[in-house]
């Protein structure tokens, strides 16, 4: 994998501040970055796109002078092209959604197909992030989730930033049998005993990490409840969260699990998807 941070960029006042986020991440990891635009038909090539990019171009370079910063215009469709450049990425960053999106309250088509078909860890922007606030890591101890622990921990200790492993768990998942009518829900689940297994899932998804970065300071929170709501509240003071791509419960052939896909949509901070490849 190249040492290239990708940003795709289309004129939207999303994708621009994509790119300013971008151009942080690519200046963190000492890496390079490559400003990516597509047309999927001639017609659709806005002359004011080329002013646009060049634009955007300059105010990266005055904003991290040095960094090396290239720019493309590539023909074919948004998801094709930045999927195809995402496999020289070490990261890929987008807007939550471009000039074509209807509606605040929705995020690009381009956005969300890219965080379930792209390759390597996608970062959509979005949210008011704390900038104080720690690095969020959904952890769940599936192997989309170890990867994205990976990534959160390098994360944290690039941006000198603390980092909460936060496990939420419930009883709706649950394979314990119910005996028969009436049985009360602390007889039919030993609620303790569960939480205690839980809490031992949270340290062993937080464990290798914690090892190979001991200078980020981590806080393991684990809680009972809704997951997507507890993880979405857990946003309003963080400064980036990370999730894998789709955990434990998933169903089988989603490429995007219903947690993810929930902080996709309304996270109040940066979102990134971190999925394993076959």
């Amino acid at each position: 994998m190249d040492d290239t941070v990708i940003v795709g960029v289309d004129g939207s006042s999303s994708s621009l501040a994509a790119a300013d986020v971008a151009a942080e991440e690519a200046r963190l990891r000492g890496a390079r970055l490559r400003v990516v635009h597509a047309f999927a038909r001639p017609a659709d090539l806005d002359p004011m796109i080329h002013g646009v990019l060049a634009e955007t171009e300059q105010r990266l370079r005055e904003r991290v002078p040095g960094m090396e910063i290239t720019r493309t215009v590539v023909s074919g469709d948004a998801l094709t092209v930045l999927r195809t450049e995402s496999r020289h990425a070490v990261l890929t960053v987008l807007g939550r959604r471009g000039r074509g999106a209807f509606g605040d309250l929705l995020l690009g088509s381009t956005t969300l197909q890219l965080t379930a078909h792209g390759h390597g860890p996608v970062m959509v922007v979005r949210g008011r992030p704390d900038p104080q606030g720690p690095v969020l890591l959904a952890a769940d101890g599936s192997p989309a989730g170890n990867a994205a622990a990976s990534f959160a921990f390098t994360e944290a200790r690039l941006r000198g930033a603390p980092l909460t492993a936060m496990h939420v768990w419930n009883t709706w998942s649950e394979s314990t049998p119910y005996e028969q009518p009436g049985d009360p829900l602390s007889v039919v689940v030993d609620l303790d005993q569960l939480e205690q297994r839980h809490r031992r899932l949270l340290e062993e998804a937080v464990k290798p990490w914690t090892a190979a970065h001991p200078e980020v300071t981590v806080q393991q929170r684990l809680e009972r409840g809704r997951v997507r709501q507890a993880l979405l509240d857990a946003t309003r003071e963080a400064q980036l969260v990370v999730a894998g791509a789709r955990g434990h419960g998933g169903v089988t052939g989603m490429l995007l699990g219903s947690v993810s896909q929930a902080l996709l949509h309304h996270a109040d901070c940066p979102v990134t998807v971190v999925r394993t490849l076959s």
